[in-house]
Protein backbone atom coordinates (compact mmCIF):
# COMPACT_ATOMS: atom_id res chain seq x y z
CA UNK A 1 0.00 0.00 0.00
CA UNK A 2 1.34 3.44 -0.95
CA UNK A 3 2.15 5.84 1.86
CA UNK A 4 0.44 9.19 2.07
CA UNK A 5 2.76 12.18 1.73
CA UNK A 6 1.70 15.69 2.67
CA UNK A 7 1.90 18.44 0.06
CA UNK A 8 4.45 20.14 2.32
CA UNK A 9 6.73 17.09 2.25
CA UNK A 10 6.06 16.38 -1.42
CA UNK A 11 7.25 19.85 -2.49
CA UNK A 12 10.48 19.79 -0.44
CA UNK A 13 13.46 19.89 -2.81
CA UNK A 14 11.28 20.01 -5.92
CA UNK A 15 11.44 22.38 -8.87
CA UNK A 16 8.06 23.65 -9.99
CA UNK A 17 6.80 25.66 -12.96
CA UNK A 18 3.75 27.79 -12.17
CA UNK A 19 1.58 29.44 -14.82
CA UNK A 20 -1.01 32.14 -14.23
CA UNK A 21 1.06 33.70 -11.47
CA UNK A 22 -0.35 37.21 -11.93
CA UNK A 23 -3.90 35.94 -11.39
CA UNK A 24 -5.60 35.58 -8.01
CA UNK A 25 -5.04 31.83 -7.56
CA UNK A 26 -1.49 32.00 -8.93
CA UNK A 27 -0.46 34.73 -6.48
CA UNK A 28 -1.98 32.88 -3.54
CA UNK A 29 -0.29 29.63 -4.60
CA UNK A 30 3.16 31.22 -4.96
CA UNK A 31 2.89 33.06 -1.64
CA UNK A 32 1.71 29.97 0.22
CA UNK A 33 4.44 27.74 -1.20
CA UNK A 34 7.19 30.23 -0.42
CA UNK A 35 5.84 30.83 3.08
CA UNK A 36 5.14 27.25 4.22
CA UNK A 37 7.71 25.32 2.17
CA UNK A 38 10.88 27.41 2.01
CA UNK A 39 12.77 24.20 1.16
CA UNK A 40 11.26 24.07 -2.31
CA UNK A 41 14.24 23.93 -4.64
CA UNK A 42 13.05 26.41 -7.25
CA UNK A 43 9.89 28.05 -8.59
CA UNK A 44 9.84 28.95 -12.26
CA UNK A 45 7.02 31.46 -12.73
CA UNK A 46 5.76 31.92 -16.27
CA UNK A 47 4.65 35.51 -16.85
CA UNK A 48 2.96 36.62 -20.07
CA UNK A 49 5.38 39.18 -21.48
CA UNK A 50 7.40 39.71 -24.68
CA UNK A 51 10.76 39.68 -22.84
CA UNK A 52 12.35 38.82 -19.49
CA UNK A 53 12.69 42.45 -18.38
CA UNK A 54 8.94 43.09 -18.70
CA UNK A 55 8.16 39.70 -17.14
CA UNK A 56 10.28 40.55 -14.09
CA UNK A 57 8.67 43.96 -13.86
CA UNK A 58 5.18 42.40 -13.93
CA UNK A 59 6.22 39.86 -11.29
CA UNK A 60 7.46 42.56 -8.93
CA UNK A 61 4.50 44.90 -9.54
CA UNK A 62 1.65 42.41 -9.76
CA UNK A 63 2.79 39.58 -7.51
CA UNK A 64 5.40 40.11 -4.78
CA UNK A 65 4.65 43.81 -4.49
CA UNK A 66 1.13 43.06 -3.27
CA UNK A 67 -0.05 43.06 0.36
CA UNK A 68 -0.53 39.29 0.09
CA UNK A 69 3.24 38.93 0.56
CA UNK A 70 3.30 41.06 3.74
CA UNK A 71 3.44 38.04 6.09
CA UNK A 72 6.37 36.54 4.19
CA UNK A 73 8.05 39.96 3.91
CA UNK A 74 7.69 40.48 7.69
CA UNK A 75 8.85 36.93 8.45
CA UNK A 76 12.01 37.23 6.34
CA UNK A 77 12.71 40.92 6.92
CA UNK A 78 15.82 42.10 5.13
CA UNK A 79 16.31 38.60 3.65
CA UNK A 80 13.05 38.77 1.62
CA UNK A 81 14.70 40.00 -1.59
CA UNK A 82 17.52 37.49 -1.53
CA UNK A 83 15.11 34.64 -0.69
CA UNK A 84 12.92 35.53 -3.68
CA UNK A 85 15.98 35.86 -5.93
CA UNK A 86 17.28 32.47 -4.81
CA UNK A 87 13.98 30.58 -5.11
CA UNK A 88 12.05 32.26 -7.95
CA UNK A 89 13.03 32.35 -11.62
CA UNK A 90 10.80 34.62 -13.71
CA UNK A 91 10.26 33.34 -17.24
CA UNK A 92 8.73 35.35 -20.07
CA UNK A 93 6.25 33.35 -22.09
CA UNK A 94 2.64 32.58 -22.88
CA UNK A 95 0.74 29.37 -22.09
CA UNK A 96 -1.25 29.64 -25.32
CA UNK A 97 1.89 29.14 -27.45
CA UNK A 98 4.02 26.09 -28.20
CA UNK A 99 6.64 25.45 -25.52
CA UNK A 100 4.83 28.04 -23.38
CA UNK A 101 6.16 30.72 -25.72
CA UNK A 102 9.59 30.57 -24.08
CA UNK A 103 11.98 32.10 -26.62
CA UNK A 104 15.21 31.67 -24.64
CA UNK A 105 16.48 28.21 -25.66
CA UNK A 106 18.89 28.00 -22.71
CA UNK A 107 16.07 28.77 -20.27
CA UNK A 108 13.78 26.24 -21.95
CA UNK A 109 16.46 23.54 -21.71
CA UNK A 110 17.24 24.41 -18.09
CA UNK A 111 13.58 24.15 -17.14
CA UNK A 112 13.18 20.82 -18.92
CA UNK A 113 16.21 19.36 -17.13
CA UNK A 114 15.20 20.53 -13.64
CA UNK A 115 11.41 20.41 -13.67
CA UNK A 116 9.53 18.09 -11.32
CA UNK A 117 6.03 19.63 -11.26
CA UNK A 118 3.86 21.94 -13.36
CA UNK A 119 1.05 23.85 -11.64
CA UNK A 120 -1.34 25.50 -14.07
CA UNK A 121 -3.35 28.35 -12.62
CA UNK A 122 -3.61 30.27 -15.90
CA UNK A 123 -7.13 30.91 -17.10
CA UNK A 124 -8.99 33.06 -19.55
CA UNK A 125 -10.83 36.03 -18.14
CA UNK A 126 -12.82 36.56 -21.33
CA UNK A 127 -16.30 35.42 -20.35
CA UNK A 128 -17.72 35.34 -23.88
CA UNK A 129 -15.26 32.76 -25.27
CA UNK A 130 -16.63 30.27 -27.77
Amino acid sequence: MASVVSAHDFLRGKTTLVTGVTGFIGKVFVEKILRVQPDIKKLYVLIRAPNSYLAKQRFHNEVIGKDLFKVLRDKLGAEFGSFISKKVIVVAGDVSLDNFGIKDENMKNQIMEELDIIVRTAASTTFNER
